[in-house]
């Protein structure tokens, strides 16, 4: 009986109120969670976890040693990630990123280069953004990567210290100066000999990401990964 009402009552929440796909707006089937079985298969998957040389483990050559880099899908304008990505920061969704986030970290657990992390830092935003926003996209998503890795997720060891500009039209050098000095770690004791996965929702230069691996690395024997929702590609 219970079964039954608890059926009834799904069944009359789904008439006045339908979860749809976040992806397509097609309608959900019950089993399915923010996205609907098509979607998670035909959303451009990058398969990066599983490639050293992959373009955006590239990307940060030369500049910070990382140990490895990867995004879950590519970014393509106009397509079905960006509408994702759209909602996860500007509709107050962050359902999307704990679902993208344990989604990949099924991946990544079992994934050579990520198995050893230990620790997962999302991107911080500063302190008046996210009093606006009520949430950090980039830790809705480390929330949901932890949970599939089983792993620890922190949002108080790397800090924004500095409000800076929006990164939108600047070249890869201004996004960099501008946020250049906007992290700090205050206590590095906690990042020694951890295997960090510093994570974002979006990977476009890669300043913001760069400056935040600079804090980290300043840890003694410690190694930083990087992982994403998505990449545009260059």
């Amino acid at each position: 009986m219970l079964q039954i009402l608890q059926r009834c009552t799904y069944d009359l929440s789904g008439l006045f109120y339908p979860e749809l796909c976040e992806a397509c707006d097609e309608l959900l089937i019950p089993g399915e969670k923010i996205l609907c079985t098509g979607c998670m298969i035909s959303l451009p998957h990058t398969g990066y976890h599983t490639m050293n040389d992959n373009p955006v483990a590239r990307q940060f050559w030369g500049k910070i040693p990382l140990y490895s880099a990867s995004a879950f899908w590519h970014f393509h304008k106009g397509g079905k990630v960006q509408r994702l990505l759209h909602r996860l920061k500007y509709e107050h969704k962050p359902e999307i990123g704990i679902r993208s986030g344990e989604l990949y970290g099924q991946d990544l657990k079992s994934a050579s280069d990520f198995r050893t992390v230990d620790l997962i830092l999302p991107v911080p935003l500063h302190p008046e953004k996210l009093k606006i926003r009520g949430y950090n996209q980039a830790a809705s998503f480390a929330e949901g990567l932890a949970r599939s890795m089983q792993v620890e997720t922190r949002n108080d060891i790397l800090l924004r210290q500095r409000h800076t500009e929006t990164q939108t039209r600047k070249s890869r050098f201004a996004r960099f100066l501008n946020v250049g000095t906007a992290f700090h770690v205050p206590d590095l004791n906690q990042l020694v000999n951890r295997h960090v996965l510093l994570v974002d929702d979006v990977i476009t230069t890669g300043s913001t990401l760069e400056a935040c691996a600079l804090k980290l690395l300043d840890a003694a024997n410690v190694k930083v990964s990087l992982a994403s929702m998505a990449y545009a590609d260059r």
